[in-house]
Order: C-alpha cells, then structure tokens, then sequence
C-alpha cells in the first residue's frame, strides 16, 4: 500500500474527481466529511465537523496520514464571499493544518482561488499579481496561506497552495453559471444571464484533480496557478451549451444585470504549472461542456424532471 493521504472536502465538485485519481497512483485514501454518508463505498471515512474545536486532532491521530488534501470550505452560493464561516475556516484549517505536522506529516496540498488576487490587474501571475482580495472569502484564504507559509518552516512541512480558477463540470452546485444554464435547457425553460462579455478562466473540473493529484506527488511548494490560462467570455460558454443542446433561442442573454463589482478579466497565467510540472489541460471546453450535460441529464431524470 503507498502512502496515506487524507482528503478533507472529498464530497465535492473537485474532490469527487480527484480521489479516484490519487487511488489510482497508489495513495492509500482516507477521507473526511461531517456526514457518514459522503463516504464512498470501500474507501476509509471519518465523519467529523472540523470546524468544532479538538475534531481535527481526533481525525489525524485515526488516520495518521504522510499527506494532506485540504479541499473543504464553505462554498454555498450567494453566501461564500460574505459569509463569516470563512473565518471559522481559517481557525479550522490552520488547527488541522497544526494536527498533521504535529503527527509528523509532511506534505500539505490546499485549494487556495483567484479570488486572492488583485482582480482590477485581470492578468494574475504568482510572481507579480498583487494579492489584494475584495471578498472575506478571498481574504480569508489568502490569510491562511499566509499563516502557513510562516507556519511550515517551524512545523516542518513542505505547502504547496493551488490557486484555482473557475471550475466547471459534473457536482458542481446546481445554481454556479454552467449547470443553471444547462439545467433550464434541459427543462425547455428560459436560461436568463448577464451580457455575458465578462471574461474568465474556465477549466474542466477533471483537470483540477489531475493538478491537484500531481501537486500531492510533486516537490513544487507556494502557491500555483490551476487553470486553463484561455481568456473566455461567459457569453461564449453560454452560447456553447446552447449550441449544444439545439435551445439558443431559450438563451436570453442580458436579461438580468451584471454585479456592479464585476472586473472585466480575470485570467490567470499557468506558466509555472506548465513549465515546472509539465501540466496542461486535457479536456477541451466542447468535451467538458458535454460531458457537463450528460451528467445533468441523467441528474434530471434520476429526479424524474422531464427533459427537452
């Protein structure tokens, strides 16, 4: 059996992905939710709340992991970016964090987000993108990357902080921008959206996890970029899915306003995870995008919604 790793978050978007590849690679899996029943069949599960205090040092001296995957946060639309369970994450993951090398753990992986970054610089590099969040949520993740890039020469691990951009694909939260749009289609209802001119960094979220997976194996540390590295108008991926499903005229583009605080561009610069890890997306935005629709639909009709 290879080394152990535990996964916090493993019931998520990205995490529903990732853990099948790092089993794949020999890790020895452990994951851990609030609930016993995101534990997947055959894969060690430990349900405990990090966010009460004394649950994290339960959970690594169960599992006694050598790696760590700290994916969990709270991420409820319309709350995430205000919500002040960022800050209860912060103390919870800095505790857990604190538990692993106490244990005698030694490699760190965490999801970090573009939302660290400085977005009036729309262009974000590692090395020269400012990192001035304007929500808690970007805040609080860059306050802990902090924390822990002091923290891990004393404690004696190795971090390595994926920045992530915006992911895309199969689990991710009904009501994020790709699934409501391919939800209503499906449902032969009107899919309402801003202009759509807003340009982003999209990217499958099968790539996330096999960045994440090789960040976990890989000696690169600090943060790192994870995205596509491709300026994409939202206009254009809503355009796609209509395409797609044969419903543009269900598209109705424009018909609900814009964040006032919407930047124009935020796309980030993938040249260290390209040229230091010899990463690079696999998935094209047609083939995630169906594969995206697949899944709803098969969602839709495990619920018994009709279909178009």
């Amino acid at each position: 059996m290879g080394q152990r790793v535990l996964v916090t978050g493993a019931s998520g978007c990205i995490g529903r992905a990732l853990v099948p590849l790092l089993q794949g690679q020999g890790w020895d899996v452990h994951t851990s939710s609030p609930s016993a029943a995101e534990g997947r069949p055959g894969l060690p599960h430990h349900a405990a709340d990090l966010l009460v205090p004394g649950e994290a040092r339960r959970v690594v001296r169960a599992v006694k992991p050598d790696a760590l995957m700290h994916l969990a946060w709270f991420m409820t639309p319309g709350r995430w970016a205000v919500a002040t369970e960022n800050v209860e994450w912060v103390r919870a993951s800095l505790e857990l964090v604190q538990e692993f090398a106490a244990a005698g753990g030694v490699r760190v992986v965490v999801s970090g987000s573009c939302l660290e970054y400085d977005w009036d610089f729309g262009y974000c590099s590692e090395a020269r993108t400012p990192c001035q969040p304007h929500t808690l949520y970007g805040v609080a993740k860059n306050a802990l990357r902090l924390v822990l890039e002091g923290l891990a020469p004393q404690a004696g691990f190795r971090l390595a902080w994926g920045r992530v951009f915006l992911v895309y694909g199969p689990h991710e939260h009904p009501d994020r921008l790709v699934p409501a749009v391919i939800r209503s289609l499906l449902r032969g209802e009107p899919a309402r959206t801003s202009h759509g001119r807003q340009v982003r960094d999209y990217l499958y979220v099968d790539d996330i996890a096999r960045a994440f997976a090789a960040l976990l194996a890989n000696d690169v540390d600090g943060p790192i970029n994870i995205g596509s590295g491709q300026p994409l108008a939202l206009r254009t991926i809503v355009e796609r899915i209509g395409d797609l499903l044969g419903r543009s005229d269900l598209l109705q583009i424009g018909a609900i306003p814009a964040a006032p605080t919407d930047k124009p561009l935020v796309v980030g610069d993938v040249t260290r995870i390209t040229s230091e890890m010899g990463w690079a997306p696999e998935v094209s935005l047609d083939e995630g995008l169906r594969r995206t629709v697949e899944f709803w639909r098969e969602e839709l009709a495990r619920d018994g919604a009709p279909t178009a």
